[in-house]
């Protein structure tokens, strides 16, 4: 039953030092403090119930964020949770379109970010007074109801409402047998955690033997800095993983379209399923360009992760400009506008396999690809779901991996309540790890 009129708003600048340790490192991105933007709405219900959200950052840059979603609250302030659920599609089209700060988006970028923390809280909070996980709140949603979260602006000339609501009609059936096998089994990952740009080959080695151990047979490495090391670095790999298992390959957008298609011309020969934002990510032509030169060579093009909205992702389809869809549950706007690119994507059988890692984006996004499988997609055929081994542990419900898959989450909510304790020691820039960091860095 939804209940409650927020009543108050807050958001933390949350950071985490990965860059001391090279974590999450990539060609373009070569010192990222994982970082988050973290949301919490509060009601005037008597359950106590918060709502908890966040937005994923690279450190700097965070408090550009939390300034936005401080502009955005007085969209959500004192309004009744059953209105807002009730009207799903207009409280989104309200926060995306205001009319002064839409200026400085329009639905993309810091804007867009903060939307995604302020409306990934809604979900939390309405899933938890639900007693549901999020994927589950989804799955359960009569079709109707779940279209009615959508806004289709700028996107019907590829999907209506009628459109979806056949998609997800056709998809009730077997649904509760697709349910059952989630349970059992998870849903498919890959990991990303050995090979980033930043560690030694010794690092590489040492965690691609781990990984082989603990039963990952799908394995992303970082390229695109200097193609002798990346040559030496896939050889590394590709040797041990063996020619079965399944190599990716990431340049985070660090190549010009020829470049991108000479660099992987000399990479083909490990093999890759997919090379990831070969180029800028709104760049889709380009996109479409690369795609086309690498069809020959057996390699697919991956990207979505920083694709501001569902109208980028609309082109990409359109143009044939990518063979691996990846969603982010923080880029775009939260839950509502993933919908519509995960009914897009099921319109043009394109395999979805979402972007995560991060702060909390393998929590999130674990609800989504879930609920893609139950009641969109129903084919799990090249799809597989990203996973990262960091920083689970300031998580109340951290993700649950078990034989290289996700295990759906039992616990109510979207998964982003992060620990108080964590919260407070890692806010910037009064946080305890913060304090000594920086005066360290003083002296």
């Amino acid at each position: 039953m939804v209940r409650g009129r927020i009543s108050r708003l807050s958001v933390r600048d949350v950071r985490f030092p990965t860059s001391l340790g090279g974590h999450g490192s990539d060609a373009m991105h070569t010192d990222p403090d994982y970082s988050a933007a973290y949301v919490v709405i509060e009601t005037d219900a008597e359950d106590g119930i918060k709502g908890c959200g966040i937005t994923f950052t690279l450190g700097k840059g965070t408090e550009v964020v939390v300034c936005a979603v401080n502009a955005l609250a007085h969209h959500v302030l004192n309004k009744d949770l059953k209105d807002i659920v009730g009207d799903f599609r207009g409280f989104y089209r309200q926060l995306t379109s205001d009319g002064q700060l839409r200026w400085i988006g329009p639905e993309k970028g810091v804007v867009h970010l903060a939307t995604a923390a302020v409306l990934n809280a809604v979900w939390d909070l309405w899933a938890k007074q639900e007693g549901k996980p999020v994927w589950k709140l989804l799955v359960d949603m009569d079709p109707r109801t779940l279209v009615s979260c959508i806004d289709f602006r700028y996107i019907t000339d590829v999907l209506t409402e009628e459109d979806a609501l056949e998609i997800l009609q056709k998809g009730q059936v077997g649904k509760k047998e697709r349910e059952k096998q989630m349970l059992a089994q998870g849903y498919p990952a890959y990991t990303t955690s050995c090979a980033w740009l930043g560690y030694s080959d010794d690092t590489l080695k040492q965690l691609c033997a781990q990984a082989l151990k603990d039963g990952w047979t799908r394995v992303k490495v970082k390229v695109g800095a200097d193609l002798q090391d990346d040559v030496r670095r896939c050889q590394i790999i590709r040797d041990m993983i063996g020619p079965e298992k399944t190599l990716m390959m990431d340049a985070n957008q660090r190549w010009d379209v020829p470049e991108a298609v000479e660099w992987m011309s000399k990479l083909a020969k490990f093999k890759p399923l997919w090379i990831e934002e070969p180029t800028s990510p709104d760049d889709i032509l380009g996109h479409a360009a690369i795609s086309k030169a690498l069809v020959p060579l057996g390699i697919g093009i991956a990207t979505g992760e920083q694709c501001h909205n569902r109208v980028i992702f609309k082109q990409l389809l359109q143009a044939k400009a990518l063979q691996f869809l990846q969603i982010d549950s923080c880029r775009l706007g939260s839950v509502n506008e993933n919908l519509s690119v995960l009914l897009m994507a099921k319109k043009f059988e394109i395999p979805v396999c979402p972007h995560a890692g991060g702060v909390g984006l393998c929590e999130l996004v674990q609800h989504l690809i879930i609920f893609d499988y139950i009641s969109v997609s129903a084919s799990l055929k090249n799809r597989m779901c990203e996973y990262v081994d960091h920083l689970h542990e300031h998580f109340k419900y951290p993700v649950m991996i078990q034989r290289a898959s996700y295990m759906p989450p039992k616990d109510p909510g979207y998964s982003t309540e992060m620990k108080e304790e964590s919260v407070k020691k890692h806010q910037y820039p009064d946080g305890e790890v913060w304090k000594k960091l920086l005066a360290a860095q003083e002296n």
